[in-house]
């Protein structure tokens, strides 16, 4: 079984990739944050830094993009060639309105002609194996026959389906029977992506779907990081409150030395405790106090209490109410 870890905008980019690395084992590929590249053919600093070799030694990384302009998309692709990457990942699943409404994303699948060029397109010219994440359609499931019907004309090295629809964004409960409707049809790989939030809800999906040998993970790896650890049965190192403790001093510290302001920073680690907090039983008292948190010295202190008076529940996971 592979397992990977699913792309989070503003949450998995380099500096928690290497935390998470450092500190926790069983991910077999990571994705990043989706690219966005331009008509003037630039990424961002933030993109050019997410990507840079140096910053992701020893990951296995894939780089997501994000474009429904072919040219862009090879552009992109050629880029992360010359940074050493194998492979790319096309982000047909973003259901983000300011990218739907640009029919990027999940927005993309509302146009299968024009996608179809594209794909054509992309796989003409660029010299590296693609892969895909996708939704399974806009508004209806009846749309995703016909994305699949388009999806098999092409050399795609792994088919990533999140079984939901555009308009469901992350509620609901993802279409199972659509995803078994990818395992007949599909000619490519197949990945399964959609709250697996605990390692009962993986062994749920791998028995309804036993051929399907990759799994992505996204919000149950960051409430639970040692998720894929518990996942492939990896007890050496029980999740425990000293090392969550860690995990975050590694994740703090990287952010500290890339952050330059203290407010940012806090930022990026509440926006982190929104998941983390999950492991935690009767914790939403804690949870508050590092929500409140007004500078660094009274988020130490309210991180420090957690971690010393609470310890973590192994078999929790996501609660997608938080």
């Amino acid at each position: 079984m592979n397992l990977y870890f699913a792309p989070m905008e503003g949450l998995t980019g380099y500096v928690y990739r290497n935390a998470h690395r450092a500190c926790f084992g069983g991910v077999d590929k990571y994705f990043t944050p989706f690219l966005s590249p331009n008509q003037n053919h630039r990424f961002t600093a933030k993109e050019e830094k997410d990507v840079l070799p140096e910053h992701n030694e020893g990951i296995p990384l894939v780089p997501q993009i994000l474009t429904n302009r072919a040219e862009d998309f090879i552009w992109a692709a050629g880029e992360m060639k010359a940074r050493g990457y194998r492979e790319v990942n096309l982000n047909l699943g973003c259901p983000s309105g300011t990218v739907v409404s640009k029919y990027k994303g999940a927005g993309f699948l509302a146009r299968q002609e024009a996608l179809n060029r594209f794909l054509d397109q992309i796989f003409q010219e660029v010299d590296l194996e693609i892969s895909v994440k996708t939704r399974i359609g806009i508004a209806a499931p009846e749309e995703f026959p016909e994305l699949m019907e388009i999806f098999n004309r092409y050399p795609i090295r792994e088919l990533i389906v999140h079984p939901r629809l555009r308009t469901d964004f992350y509620k609901n409960t993802p279409d199972r029977e659509s995803f078994g409707y990818a395992v007949k049809e599909s000619r490519a790989s197949l990945c399964y992506n959609g709250d697996i939030f605990t390692e009962e809800a993986f062994r749920s999906a791998a028995s309804r779907f036993p051929s399907v040998e990759r799994v992505m993970l996204g919000r149950g790896l960051l409430a639970n990081p040692a998720l894929a650890e518990r996942i492939r049965g990896i007890e050496e190192a029980p999740l425990t409150a000293s090392r969550l403790a860690a995990f975050h001093r590694a994740l703090y510290e990287g952010y500290r030395l890339a952050i330059p302001e203290e407010r940012n920073v806090l930022f990026k680690m509440k926006e982190m405790w929104t998941y983390l907090i999950c492991m935690f039983p009767e914790a939403d008292r804690y949870g508050k106090k590092i929500k409140k948190a007004k500078s660094a010295g009274e988020y130490e202190a309210a991180v420090a209490a957690l971690f010393r008076e609470r310890e973590p529940a192994p078999q929790a996971g996501y609660r997608a109410a938080l």
